[in-house]
């Protein structure tokens, strides 16, 4: 990518952090369930968790708009292109940057590392890929994740809430395994046997398939949790009377 590509690119980026700005001081000024209006500890966590929630839906069904209009990028997962990945990979970078500076400036960096930690791979990852304009199909289809966020963040809402709708939730509970299957845990386990079969370990490559490794651990690290929190939850260890004000991540 030249020059003006590039610029364009960043620019691209930096209106997503701007819009996600936006959609925060939005999320302000919506009302907010009395369970979290009463404890301070979870305002903050409820309006990132919306902000969150909508870029996992403009996301996830932006990256599957994305294949289904252009089903030929899966046949070249390294070099494929399309303006509308171009676009998206643009979009989730902002996304991650804005959450990032969201949870240092607020001071949630120690509750909320392994967001950092994630974001910061997604970060390095997804700007390689707009310098080079390679693995673009590969983004993509990591991003088909946020499907599964939709349902996982809207199980983290509830939770907060306190909504009295235990059907609402057991609903969702096993939507959201399902979702977990098709959008998460399937495209991680694809990209990684393409990656560790395919692609030389080496320069940019190697780079990727030591992110997606470590990305590998995590979603099975937070897959155990789901399933010991939601299924079984006789499993859990050290958790009784344990509060979710300061911990953004999937831990109850």
């Amino acid at each position: 990518m030249g020059p003006g590509g590039r610029a364009a690119s960043a620019a691209l980026v930096g209106g997503s952090v701007a819009i996600f700005g936006a959609l925060r001081r939005l999320a302000l000024a919506l009302p907010r369930p009395a369970a979290v209006r009463s404890r301070p500890g979870r305002v903050w966590r409820w309006r990132n968790l919306l902000v969150s929630f909508a870029h996992s839906v403009l996301a996830g069904l932006w990256a599957l708009f994305s294949l289904w209009h252009s089903p030929e990028l899966l046949s070249d997962i390294q070099d494929g292109y399309s303006v509308s990945g171009h676009l998206l990979v643009c979009f989730s970078s902002g996304y991650f940057i804005h959450d990032t500076l969201d949870i240092i400036f607020n001071h949630q960096s120690r509750s909320s590392w392994e967001y950092l930690v994630h974001h910061a791979m997604a970060i390095s990852a997804f700007v390689s890929l707009i310098i080079t304009g390679r693995f673009l199909v590969a983004a993509v289809l990591l991003l088909l994740v946020e499907v599964s966020n939709i349902f996982l963040t809207v199980r983290m809402l509830l939770k907060m809430s306190n909504v009295p709708s235990p059907a609402l939730y057991e609903a969702n509970k096993y939507i959201n395994l399902v979702m977990y299957f098709a959008f998460r845990l399937a495209p991680q386990a694809y990209l990684t046997w393409y990656f560790l079969r395919y692609v030389e370990v080496q320069g940019q490559g190697a780079f990727l398939t030591a992110n997606l490794l470590l990305l590998d651990a995590m979603i099975l690290m937070y897959f155990s949790r789901l399933l010991r929190s939601d299924f079984f939850p006789s499993l859990r260890k050290g958790s009784a009377g344990r509060d979710v004000d300061g911990e953004k991540f999937l831990i109850d």
